[in-house]
């Protein structure tokens, strides 16, 4: 069996445009899960776990539902209430695992293809510090090769520097040996923030399992640093700080 599973290595960037400038980029990694094959990826893999411990692992009960159930029912569903039919095809998770049982993303992408491997929508799950989280479920309505755009009103507080009115821009790659992701974030007209990723795609074997761990060995650590370093930077800078607001 072909592992159609892949990893993606590259750079994630932000850049704050109002009411202060300000900018930063770090090295990461993220999985690119092919969700049925999840079963198979644990017992082919060394050093990956499935729903178990493992020095890298993925565990259902960090996305989706949250209850441990397979995803792809869940997903299903959710492109149902949002009157896309799906038809069976392929579903493509990009994700940061689980390092040494600890894991965070803030932001995980769901590709769902219909079996024609034509993409039907993209599923952005967003999760935030208060480890709340919300999905967009967002129509595919233009597909080519190069780019594809969508758009959605914000619906989950995020940063304490940002309000909550406003709405967010998606210009996002099909995935294949590059992929790349761009997030706006606008009030109005005004483009408040965006932020970036640009990755190279990279086969998932045990061998760049294996590197990935070595270059990036707290990534979840790094995540979670950087949100709170670059939170105080911005503090410093004299942002406006907005109220948590509890999701419903």
């Amino acid at each position: 069996m072909n592992i159609k599973s892949y990893i993606y290595f590259g750079t994630v960037g932000h850049e704050r445009f109002l009411p202060r400038s300000h900018r930063f980029t770090y090295k990461v990694f993220y999985l690119f899960l092919d969700i049925d094959e999840l079963n198979f990826l644990g017992k082919k893999l060394m050093f990956f776990g499935y729903n178990k411990w493992a020095a890298m692992s993925f565990f259902d009960k960090d996305h989706g539902p949250l209850t441990g159930d397979h995803l792809r029912p869940w997903v299903e569903s959710k492109l149902v209430e949002a009157n896309i039919r799906p038809d069976g095809g392929p579903i493509k998770l990009l994700c940061h695992g689980r390092i040494m049982g600890f894991g965070f993303t803030p932001l995980s992408v769901y590709y769902c293809f219909r079996k024609d491997d034509s993409l039907s929508a993209i599923l952005y799950e967003v999760c935030n510090t208060y480890f709340e989280r919300h999905t967009y479920v967002l129509p595919v309505k233009e597909y080519c090769s190069a780019k594809i755009y969508q758009k959605c009103q914000k619906e989950l507080y995020v940063s304490p520097f940002n309000d909550m009115n406003g709405y967010y821009e998606f210009q996002i790659s099909p995935p294949d040996t590059r992929l790349k992701i761009n997030v706006n974030y606008k009030i109005d007209q005004d483009l408040m923030l965006s932020t970036y990723f640009i990755g190279k795609k990279l086969p998932l074997t045990t061998l760049s399992l294996v590197r990935c761990l070595i270059i990036f060995p707290f990534l979840t650590l790094k995540i979670i640093s950087a949100i709170h370093w670059e939170a105080i930077r911005l503090w410093i800078k004299r942002l406006r700080v907005y109220k948590h607001h509890p999701y419903q």
